[in-house]
Protein backbone atom coordinates (compact mmCIF):
# COMPACT_ATOMS: atom_id res chain seq x y z
CA UNK A 1 0.00 0.00 0.00
CA UNK A 2 1.51 2.91 -1.16
CA UNK A 3 1.92 6.18 1.59
CA UNK A 4 -0.87 8.60 2.11
CA UNK A 5 0.11 12.18 0.80
CA UNK A 6 -0.46 15.02 3.06
CA UNK A 7 -3.77 15.75 1.76
CA UNK A 8 -5.39 12.66 1.94
CA UNK A 9 -3.56 12.08 4.96
CA UNK A 10 -5.47 14.81 6.34
CA UNK A 11 -8.70 13.62 5.66
CA UNK A 12 -8.49 10.70 6.61
CA UNK A 13 -7.52 11.61 10.04
CA UNK A 14 -10.61 14.03 10.01
CA UNK A 15 -12.80 11.47 9.12
CA UNK A 16 -12.03 9.11 11.70
CA UNK A 17 -12.93 12.12 13.91
CA UNK A 18 -15.97 12.75 12.17
CA UNK A 19 -14.40 16.75 11.75
CA UNK A 20 -15.02 18.42 8.70
CA UNK A 21 -11.66 20.25 6.82
CA UNK A 22 -11.49 23.59 6.11
CA UNK A 23 -9.56 25.33 3.69
CA UNK A 24 -8.87 29.39 3.18
CA UNK A 25 -7.79 30.77 0.20
CA UNK A 26 -5.33 33.36 0.02
CA UNK A 27 -3.44 35.45 -2.94
CA UNK A 28 0.30 34.81 -3.13
CA UNK A 29 2.03 38.43 -2.92
CA UNK A 30 -1.29 40.60 -2.38
CA UNK A 31 -0.03 42.70 -1.19
CA UNK A 32 3.03 40.99 -0.92
CA UNK A 33 4.91 37.88 -0.29
CA UNK A 34 6.07 38.82 3.26
CA UNK A 35 2.45 38.96 4.20
CA UNK A 36 1.20 36.28 2.27
CA UNK A 37 3.75 34.23 4.19
CA UNK A 38 2.79 35.73 7.58
CA UNK A 39 -0.72 35.30 6.81
CA UNK A 40 -0.19 31.18 6.03
CA UNK A 41 1.43 31.07 9.44
CA UNK A 42 -0.96 32.31 11.36
CA UNK A 43 -3.54 30.42 9.52
CA UNK A 44 -2.01 27.35 10.52
CA UNK A 45 -1.84 28.24 13.94
CA UNK A 46 -5.34 28.81 13.86
CA UNK A 47 -6.01 25.42 13.15
CA UNK A 48 -6.79 25.62 9.57
CA UNK A 49 -6.79 21.98 8.14
CA UNK A 50 -5.21 22.90 4.56
CA UNK A 51 -4.61 26.58 3.21
CA UNK A 52 -5.30 27.04 -1.22
CA UNK A 53 -2.90 29.21 -2.37
CA UNK A 54 -3.12 31.11 -5.87
CA UNK A 55 -1.04 32.45 -8.67
CA UNK A 56 -2.13 34.99 -9.35
CA UNK A 57 -3.50 34.90 -13.09
CA UNK A 58 -3.71 37.87 -15.60
CA UNK A 59 -6.82 36.11 -17.57
CA UNK A 60 -9.65 35.21 -14.48
CA UNK A 61 -10.97 31.78 -15.44
CA UNK A 62 -13.39 31.56 -12.79
CA UNK A 63 -12.58 34.16 -9.82
CA UNK A 64 -14.84 36.79 -8.72
CA UNK A 65 -14.49 40.27 -8.40
CA UNK A 66 -12.65 40.19 -5.00
CA UNK A 67 -9.96 37.70 -6.30
CA UNK A 68 -9.74 39.56 -9.69
CA UNK A 69 -8.73 42.62 -8.20
CA UNK A 70 -6.55 40.32 -5.65
CA UNK A 71 -4.49 39.05 -8.49
CA UNK A 72 -4.41 42.27 -10.40
CA UNK A 73 -2.89 44.35 -7.02
CA UNK A 74 -0.60 41.20 -6.79
CA UNK A 75 0.90 41.47 -10.44
CA UNK A 76 1.05 45.11 -10.54
CA UNK A 77 3.48 45.05 -7.31
CA UNK A 78 5.75 42.32 -10.24
CA UNK A 79 5.28 39.87 -8.35
CA UNK A 80 7.01 36.42 -10.19
CA UNK A 81 6.50 32.73 -9.63
CA UNK A 82 9.65 31.70 -8.65
CA UNK A 83 9.01 34.55 -5.76
CA UNK A 84 6.54 32.48 -4.68
CA UNK A 85 8.52 28.97 -4.64
CA UNK A 86 11.28 30.68 -2.46
CA UNK A 87 8.84 32.49 -0.34
CA UNK A 88 7.22 28.94 0.85
CA UNK A 89 10.23 27.21 0.83
CA UNK A 90 11.26 29.52 3.92
CA UNK A 91 8.30 28.02 5.85
CA UNK A 92 8.22 25.27 8.43
CA UNK A 93 6.93 22.30 7.25
CA UNK A 94 6.33 20.66 10.66
CA UNK A 95 3.90 24.24 11.74
CA UNK A 96 2.69 24.90 8.42
CA UNK A 97 -0.95 23.53 6.99
CA UNK A 98 -1.00 21.55 3.69
CA UNK A 99 -0.31 23.99 0.96
CA UNK A 100 -2.52 23.47 -2.29
CA UNK A 101 -1.63 25.53 -5.50
CA UNK A 102 -4.56 27.06 -7.52
CA UNK A 103 -2.28 27.88 -10.89
CA UNK A 104 -3.42 27.93 -14.03
CA UNK A 105 -1.89 25.76 -16.69
CA UNK A 106 -0.62 28.36 -19.02
CA UNK A 107 1.87 29.36 -16.33
CA UNK A 108 2.71 25.61 -15.80
CA UNK A 109 3.07 25.01 -19.37
CA UNK A 110 5.22 28.34 -19.97
CA UNK A 111 7.81 27.42 -17.05
CA UNK A 112 7.64 23.84 -18.12
CA UNK A 113 5.98 20.83 -16.49
CA UNK A 114 8.90 18.92 -14.97
CA UNK A 115 10.42 22.36 -13.32
CA UNK A 116 7.50 23.43 -12.27
CA UNK A 117 6.43 20.30 -10.52
CA UNK A 118 9.67 19.90 -9.01
CA UNK A 119 10.00 23.55 -7.78
CA UNK A 120 6.42 22.96 -6.51
CA UNK A 121 7.52 19.69 -4.69
CA UNK A 122 10.66 21.09 -2.97
CA UNK A 123 8.85 24.63 -1.99
CA UNK A 124 6.53 22.55 -0.07
CA UNK A 125 3.12 22.43 -1.99
CA UNK A 126 1.43 18.85 -1.30
CA UNK A 127 -1.14 19.42 -4.27
CA UNK A 128 -2.74 21.49 -7.42
CA UNK A 129 -5.72 22.73 -8.75
CA UNK A 130 -5.49 23.44 -11.99
CA UNK A 131 -8.92 25.19 -13.41
CA UNK A 132 -7.49 25.81 -16.71
CA UNK A 133 -6.82 21.79 -17.69
CA UNK A 134 -9.72 20.19 -19.16
CA UNK A 135 -10.19 17.13 -15.80
CA UNK A 136 -11.68 14.72 -18.68
CA UNK A 137 -8.07 15.18 -20.48
CA UNK A 138 -6.14 15.32 -17.53
CA UNK A 139 -4.64 11.71 -17.01
CA UNK A 140 -1.42 12.54 -18.72
CA UNK A 141 -0.43 15.75 -15.83
CA UNK A 142 -2.03 13.38 -13.31
CA UNK A 143 0.81 10.75 -13.50
CA UNK A 144 3.60 13.62 -13.94
CA UNK A 145 2.07 15.35 -10.73
CA UNK A 146 2.22 11.81 -8.75
CA UNK A 147 5.69 11.22 -9.87
CA UNK A 148 6.69 14.17 -7.45
CA UNK A 149 4.24 12.69 -4.65
CA UNK A 150 1.41 15.69 -5.44
CA UNK A 151 -2.09 15.22 -5.62
CA UNK A 152 -4.29 16.72 -8.54
CA UNK A 153 -7.30 17.78 -7.69
CA UNK A 154 -9.86 17.98 -9.84
CA UNK A 155 -12.70 21.01 -9.92
CA UNK A 156 -16.41 19.40 -10.57
CA UNK A 157 -19.48 22.13 -11.36
CA UNK A 158 -23.39 21.70 -11.00
CA UNK A 159 -23.71 21.54 -14.18
CA UNK A 160 -20.69 18.83 -15.42
CA UNK A 161 -22.89 15.99 -17.01
CA UNK A 162 -21.86 12.51 -15.14
CA UNK A 163 -19.97 10.92 -18.10
CA UNK A 164 -17.38 13.79 -17.92
CA UNK A 165 -17.75 13.38 -14.04
CA UNK A 166 -16.89 9.23 -14.84
CA UNK A 167 -13.89 10.99 -16.57
CA UNK A 168 -12.30 13.75 -14.26
CA UNK A 169 -12.47 10.91 -11.60
CA UNK A 170 -9.56 9.21 -13.02
CA UNK A 171 -7.43 11.75 -12.92
CA UNK A 172 -8.02 13.15 -9.05
CA UNK A 173 -6.39 12.29 -6.00
CA UNK A 174 -6.14 13.87 -2.33
CA UNK A 175 -9.93 15.28 -2.62
CA UNK A 176 -12.82 16.81 -5.48
CA UNK A 177 -13.20 20.30 -5.58
CA UNK A 178 -16.53 20.59 -5.76
CA UNK A 179 -18.25 24.06 -7.03
CA UNK A 180 -21.22 24.66 -5.00
CA UNK A 181 -23.03 27.53 -7.77
CA UNK A 182 -22.96 27.54 -11.79
CA UNK A 183 -21.02 30.96 -11.93
CA UNK A 184 -17.58 33.00 -10.20
CA UNK A 185 -16.40 32.92 -7.02
CA UNK A 186 -17.67 35.41 -4.30
CA UNK A 187 -19.63 34.96 -1.08
CA UNK A 188 -23.36 34.73 -1.21
CA UNK A 189 -25.76 34.51 1.52
CA UNK A 190 -27.26 31.42 0.56
CA UNK A 191 -26.41 28.19 -1.04
CA UNK A 192 -28.43 26.67 -3.87
CA UNK A 193 -31.15 23.84 -2.76
CA UNK A 194 -29.34 21.82 -5.55
CA UNK A 195 -26.51 21.44 -3.54
CA UNK A 196 -27.62 18.39 -1.35
CA UNK A 197 -28.68 16.17 -4.43
CA UNK A 198 -24.81 16.94 -6.24
CA UNK A 199 -23.04 16.22 -3.28
CA UNK A 200 -25.25 12.85 -3.17
CA UNK A 201 -24.66 12.20 -6.39
CA UNK A 202 -20.63 12.30 -6.50
CA UNK A 203 -20.15 10.37 -3.88
CA UNK A 204 -22.24 7.39 -5.50
CA UNK A 205 -19.51 7.43 -8.28
CA UNK A 206 -16.35 8.44 -5.62
CA UNK A 207 -14.64 7.76 -2.40
CA UNK A 208 -12.57 10.71 -2.69
CA UNK A 209 -13.73 13.40 0.07
CA UNK A 210 -15.84 16.30 -1.13
CA UNK A 211 -14.49 20.04 -0.27
CA UNK A 212 -17.14 22.60 -1.62
CA UNK A 213 -16.16 26.08 -2.66
CA UNK A 214 -17.74 28.93 -4.23
CA UNK A 215 -20.27 31.50 -2.23
CA UNK A 216 -18.91 29.97 1.00
CA UNK A 217 -18.41 32.36 3.84
CA UNK A 218 -19.94 31.82 7.29
CA UNK A 219 -20.21 29.20 9.89
CA UNK A 220 -24.10 28.63 9.01
CA UNK A 221 -23.35 27.79 5.45
CA UNK A 222 -20.97 24.85 7.58
CA UNK A 223 -23.81 24.08 9.37
CA UNK A 224 -26.24 23.21 6.17
CA UNK A 225 -22.94 20.92 4.83
CA UNK A 226 -22.73 18.99 7.63
CA UNK A 227 -23.02 15.51 7.28
CA UNK A 228 -22.96 15.80 3.04
CA UNK A 229 -19.30 17.24 2.40
CA UNK A 230 -15.79 16.54 3.61
CA UNK A 231 -14.48 20.03 3.65
CA UNK A 232 -15.59 23.71 3.30
CA UNK A 233 -13.02 26.46 1.01
CA UNK A 234 -13.37 30.11 1.82
CA UNK A 235 -11.92 32.82 -0.51
CA UNK A 236 -13.03 35.54 -1.28
CA UNK A 237 -14.34 36.40 2.04
CA UNK A 238 -11.34 35.71 3.63
CA UNK A 239 -9.21 37.54 0.41
CA UNK A 240 -11.74 40.97 0.72
CA UNK A 241 -9.35 41.39 3.68
CA UNK A 242 -6.65 42.66 2.11
CA UNK A 243 -8.52 45.32 0.12
CA UNK A 244 -7.63 47.22 3.18
CA UNK A 245 -3.75 47.18 3.17
CA UNK A 246 -3.72 48.54 -0.32
CA UNK A 247 -5.75 51.59 0.89
CA UNK A 248 -3.64 51.61 4.01
CA UNK A 249 -6.77 52.37 6.08
CA UNK A 250 -5.61 49.09 8.42
CA UNK A 251 -2.24 48.11 9.62
CA UNK A 252 -0.93 44.44 8.71
CA UNK A 253 -1.34 43.02 11.95
CA UNK A 254 -5.03 44.17 12.00
CA UNK A 255 -5.78 42.73 9.03
CA UNK A 256 -4.12 39.31 9.81
CA UNK A 257 -5.81 39.24 13.19
CA UNK A 258 -9.43 39.25 11.87
CA UNK A 259 -8.31 37.08 9.11
CA UNK A 260 -7.02 34.97 11.91
CA UNK A 261 -9.96 35.01 13.83
CA UNK A 262 -12.41 34.17 10.97
CA UNK A 263 -10.39 31.40 10.38
CA UNK A 264 -10.43 30.46 13.36
CA UNK A 265 -14.33 30.75 13.85
CA UNK A 266 -14.78 28.67 10.75
CA UNK A 267 -12.08 25.92 11.38
CA UNK A 268 -14.22 25.38 15.01
CA UNK A 269 -17.01 24.94 13.03
CA UNK A 270 -15.87 22.05 11.11
CA UNK A 271 -14.56 20.38 14.05
CA UNK A 272 -17.60 20.57 16.11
Amino acid sequence: MSELTPIANKFQELKKQNQMAFMPFITCGDPDMEMTLSLIRELSSKGVDLIEVGFPYSDPIADGPVIQASYTRSLNKGLHVQDIFDGVATLDRKLTAPLVAMVAFSIIYRIGVEKFLENASDSGFCGLIIPDLPGDEAEEMAEKVKEYHLDLVQLVAPTTPVHRVKKILKSATGFLYCIAVAGTTGARSELPEELNQQLEDLKKLTDLPLAIGFGISKPEHVEKLRGKGDGIIVGSAIVKHLENISADSESRTQVIQKIGLMAEELAQACHQ
